[in-house]
């Protein structure tokens, strides 16, 4: 089983900054920043504390307020960090600001961070294309600070802003030119992907889709037998994975997807739409959701919202709730209650993994019925004669 690979290295350690507006709720901003957390985790850093900031905006300058920095630089002193990771996106400026504040510390936003473990997580050709693509179009609008040290050089006078406005000029060129070469070559991926889906247009084919972290690999696993990586990580699959699941004689393909996130940048999501668009030929959608989670609702919430456009909404869905041999028992009642639906399993555990089978046949069944009425209503026009014109007989 290929992992992805990873460097020994003595582990970074990092403070956590997140900002709470009279426009959000106090508990979901320490979600997040919980689930930061679990992101710094991930990509390889040791978290030493966090801080929240109830502002009532956020600052141009340096996001936060300027008492508020003081005070990460003393616990960044206090822990020996050396890089601090806010929840929101900084502009460049931003980021100027604060590591002009901050002297010798790494100064990253949430988007950076998730880029840097997509960038650790891409092994195939095609993810680290979309990579690629979503780090350029994440770095533009921030290379400002990489030369405007040029400008201040000269302080007035001839060549004042040529070097530096020349040189930012041509990187965005490059940048551009280089995003629209990978952006072709993605094109080139997702028309072989789908002359694929026509190739396979006979065969029953269900999308698994949901939150990051949420056991969808897993669950593939126990339903396929495959050897799909896994790790509790967030992101810890990244490529889309196709196996075949043989159910009474039937062949079904079963794909997993890079699972979904709070404050997913939007042209991260357009970056990966190539890989949610095997979901999007699906036949069936099954959304996996982990059961176990304080926040599971936020949790169907950005899984819907991330795939908006991308789906249809005629296309069938199955609810699934993962990790439920960790549930209490409240938390089922509530589950099975507000969710009547839906299917509570245990991958790991092989709970409910047939009621789930079932589901399937029922929806394998719906789809023959589907295509067998279609390729009568074609038969009827087909073998249908042709309208007599006006003054023709048999």
């Amino acid at each position: 089983m290929k992992q992805p690979a990873e460097h020994k290295q003595e582990k970074e350690r990092c403070i956590l900054v997140g900002i709470c507006t009279p426009r959000t709720r106090p508990w979901i901003i320490s979600e997040q920043v919980a689930e930061l957390g679990r992101l710094a985790e991930t990509a390889g850093a040791i978290v030493t504390r966090s801080f929240i900031q109830r502002v009532q905006n956020f600052s141009p300058a340096t996001l936060i307020g300027e008492g508020k920095v003081h005070e990460v630089k003393r616990a960044l002193e206090e822990d020996n960090a050396k890089m601090v990771v806010f929840d929101d996106d900084l502009s460049g400026s931003q980021v100027r600001n604060l590591e002009q504040h901050l002297p010798g510390v790494k100064v990253l936003d949430r988007t950076g961070l998730i880029l840097d473990i997509f960038a650790k997580h891409a092994i195939t050709a095609e993810s680290r294309l979309m990579v690629e693509v979503a780090q350029l179009q994440y770095m533009m609008p921030r290379l400002t600070g990489a030369w405007t040290h040029l400008c201040r050089q000269h302080n007035g006078g001839i060549g004042t802003k040529g070097p530096g406005e020349t040189q930012l000029e041509t990187d965005r060129r490059l940048i551009r030119k280089r995003i629209q070469e990978l952006k072709k070559k993605l094109e080139k991926i997702e028309d072989a992907r789908e002359s694929q889906a026509e190739n396979r247009n006979d065969i029953f084919h269900i999308g698994i889709v949901g939150y990051t972290n949420a056991g969808k690999s897993t669950l593939t696993n126990r339903l396929t037998g495959a050897d799909v990586y896994v790790e509790d990580k967030l992101f810890a699959t990244l490529d889309s994975t196709t196996r075949k699941l043989y159910l009474d004689g039937d062949n079904i393909i079963l794909s997993d997807t890079v699972g979904f996130i709070r404050k997913l940048p939007h042209n991260l999501i357009e970056t990966f739409k190539s890989t949610l668009g095997v979901a999007s030929h699906a036949d069936c959608i099954l959304e996996v959701v982990d059961g176990s989670a304080p926040d599971y609702r936020d949790h169907l919430e950005v899984t819907h919202k991330t795939l908006e456009g991308i789906i249809s909404k005629e296309t069938p869905r199955l609810r699934v709730f993962n990790k439920v041999e960790i549930c209490d028992e409240p938390r089922r009642i509530e589950l099975k209650e507000n969710y009547p639906d839906a299917i509570l399993v245990s991958a790991r555990e092989n709970l409910g993994i047939e009621k789930l089978r079932n589901a399937f046949r029922e929806q394998l069944e719906n789809w023959k019925k589907k295509r067998e009425v279609q390729a009568a209503k074609i038969k009827e026009v087909v073998e249908s004669p042709w309208p007599l014109h006006p003054g023709q007989t048999n």
